[in-house]
């Protein structure tokens, strides 16, 4: 087991967004992530009261990315994934204890 500074990011997307959030993920650094299959749920009136309209079904992106990447990671699944898109995204992040399984980095080749 590897003690390092990961993080976890969790980006939860309507159905059939899940590949495009990776896609901005990807173009920040982001390797990899393994996506699960969600159904909302909230109440009419708070939906209402955000002034979004609430779908169901929702994908889940779930990522574990250097603590370095994290902000950069959010921000731009916010600016292109948030709550004002189509996708009507929202991500977030929680520290990382212990990390197994995952390779290291390959440096490039130059």
């Amino acid at each position: 087991m590897i003690t390092n500074n990961h993080e976890v990011i969790f980006a939860i997307v309507n159905a059939g967004f899940a590949e495009e959030a990776m896609d901005v993920a990807r173009e920040q650094g982001v390797r990899g992530g393994t996506i699960l299959n969600a159904r909302g749920v909230a109440k009419e009136s708070e939906a209402a009261f955000f002034g979004i309209t609430i779908h169901a079904d929702k994908e889940i992106l779930m990522m574990v990315v250097e603590k370095e990447l994290r902000d950069k990671v959010l921000n731009a699944l916010y600016n292109r994934m948030g709550m004002g898109k189509k996708a009507q995204g929202i991500a977030f992040s929680l520290p990382v204890s212990d990390v197994t399984g995952l390779a290291a980095p390959q440096p490039k080749a130059e």
